[in-house]
This record gives C-alpha cells, sequence and structure tokens, in this order.
C-alpha cells in the first residue's frame, strides 16, 4: 500500500511548478504517489507535468477543465491510495524528508493529523508561521485547535491526514477561505493530532496566486466563511480571539462588498477595503 498520497493542484504556476515538484519527486520517504491536478491552466505548467511524469511513474496527472482549488484537491482525493493524505500548494515547497517525518510520527502515535512547521517565504522577508521544537500528543478539541494555531492559521497544507479520516469530506466548491470552513471540521473529527519538529513547510507569498487577487465575491466569501467559523467555535464551546470576533461583529458593507475593521481610534472606525483600501467612519456614539 502507498504510505502517503500526495495532492498538488496546478495553475498557471510555470514559474515555480518545478521547485514543487523536485522538492517531492526527492523525498527520502519514496512509498508515495504524486497527484497533480491540472486545473484547466493556460500556460506551460500542463506541460512540465508531462515531463516529470515520464520520469517518475509515482506521478499521477488529472487534467480537468478550470473548476477551482477545491474541486482540484477533491478530484485528487477521490483516486488518492495512501494511508495518508497530504497536500501541497504548486508554488510552494517543502523539507525533502517532510514527509518521511510526518509519516513517521503520526504512525508512531496513531495519530489521525500529524502536522509541522511552516515557513512563509518572501524575496525579501522570510520567518515562520508556526514552528514546533518538540513532539507532543493532543486529544483534547481546544488543545488541538491552539495547536495547530486555529482558526488564525487555517492551512490544510503542511499536515498529513489520516486518509480514513479524510472519507467523505470534501472541500467546499465554488467558494474562496474553503480551509477556514473544513479544517475545523477535521480537527474536531480527529482523535489524536501530534506536532512534529524539524522539518518544515515552504509557503510562498505570490503577489499573482488567487488568494492574493481582491474582489467582491472573495470579500463576501471571506465574511462567510469567517462567520461560520465562529458559529462553529460557539456551538463547541471553544475559545476564541477578539480579533477573529471583531472582524465580524464590527463588519460593515459599501455596495455589498464586505468591509473589515481594523482598528478604533477616538470616535472613528477604521475597514480596509479589498483588504488594502483604508476607510473610515464616524463611530455611533449611541453603540
Amino acid at each position: 500500500m502507498v504510505k502517503v498520497s500526495i495532492i498538488v493542484p496546478v495553475y498557471n504556476v510555470e514559474k515555480f511548478l518545478e521547485k514543487c515538484l523536485d522538492s517531492l519527486t526527492n523525498q527520502t520517504l519514496k512509498d508515495i504517489e504524486i497527484i497533480c491536478v491540472n486545473d484547466g491552466s493556460t500556460d506551460k505548467s500542463f506541460e512540465i507535468l508531462n515531463n516529470y511524469a515520464k520520469q517518475d511513474l509515482r506521478i499521477k496527472i488529472i487534467n480537468q477543465k478550470n473548476s477551482g482549488l477545491s474541486a482540484a484537491r477533491n478530484s485528487g482525493m477521490n483516486i488518492a491510495q495512501g494511508k495518508y493524505i497530504g497536500f501541497v500548494d504548486s508554488d510552494d515547497w517543502v523539507d525533502l524528508d517532510f514527509f518521511e517525518k510526518l509519516y513517521n510520527v503520526a504512525i508512531k502515535n496513531n495519530a489521525d493529523i500529524s502536522t509541522a512547521s511552516i515557513i512563509r517565504w518572501r524575496k525579501r522577508n522570510t520567518k515562520y508561521r508556526i514552528k514546533y521544537s518538540e513532539e507532543k500528543i493532543y486529544t483534547n478539541l481546544q488543545d488541538k485547535m491552539n495547536c495547530c494555531n486555529t482558526p488564525k492559521i487555517c492551512y490544510v497544507w503542511n499536515k498529513l491526514y489520516k486518509s480514513t479520516l479524510l472519507k467523505d469530506e470534501e472541500f467546499k466548491s465554488g467558494v474562496y477561505f474553503e480551509d477556514v470552513i473544513w479544517l475545523p471540521h477535521i480537527i474536531k473529527k480527529s482523535n489524536i493530532i501530534v506536532t512534529t519538529p524539524n522539518t518544515n513547510y515552504y509557503y510562498r507569498v505570490n503577489k499573482s496566486s488567487i488568494v492574493k487577487k481582491t474582489s467582491k465575491k472573495k470579500q463576501q466569501d471571506n465574511y462567510l466563511a469567517k462567520k461560520q467559523m465562529i458559529k462553529f467555535f460557539k456551538e463547541n464551546n471553544l475559545k476564541l480571539g477578539k480579533r477573529e470576533c471583531t472582524i465580524v461583529k464590527y463588519s460593515k458593507e459599501i455596495f455589498k462588498i464586505p468591509l473589515f475593521k481594523i482598528k478604533e481610534r477616538d470616535n472613528k472606525i477604521f475597514y480596509l477595503l479589498f483588504d488594502f483600501i483604508p476607510i473610515f467612519v464616524r463611530k455611533d456614539t449611541n453603540d
């Protein structure tokens, strides 16, 4: 049986794809399959995938019309044969021992999820987004959320999941911020989560990526995802930071585009439109 299925959604990443694939094909864990889902790329991404697949039989390619990140991940999960499943975005990369360490720690502790450190990579600025210095087991729901730094960080790709845990657990298609909706539910469903030190997932801050592009739909999906996340935390009696509550509690709309509060000063409340345009309104003193 394949030990780990690695699912890689691919869309117009010709500049970064080879670095991603090199980090996967050279993993120290050899019993893996690399499922690359070409989501209707219009650049040379599909050509690059085919070239790599000719050299490494562990690479499986799904070619589909552009349907979005969630649909691409779902397509990969539908054919995954591994005992565990991991996700890697196609403009990111991982340490060469990444999946071996995650897998060994998961097997050792019979964990449903093993999780690793994240390094955010920019050309001029690289830093840890989350860092684990020791192997540690978590079983309590609040502790599991805290160890994954959820909801502040709702990333699915620095983790390894037991395949049985993900049975019938598809990502919601057609929306942004699907991780915010999907991950808390999966964490709750898990029995054991274990942290894995000394190996890293490298998250590339790519300004041209779909996550970085702004739109009315993106803002609305962000609002709805976080609103649903707050509901989940309240229903499960989980602690939630003031910042996460504030985003929904104080959100307003302009032309039906959600605005997210970033600060208060004197009698003014400052908001961001499209994540970067500052707007302020006068605070209602009767609130």
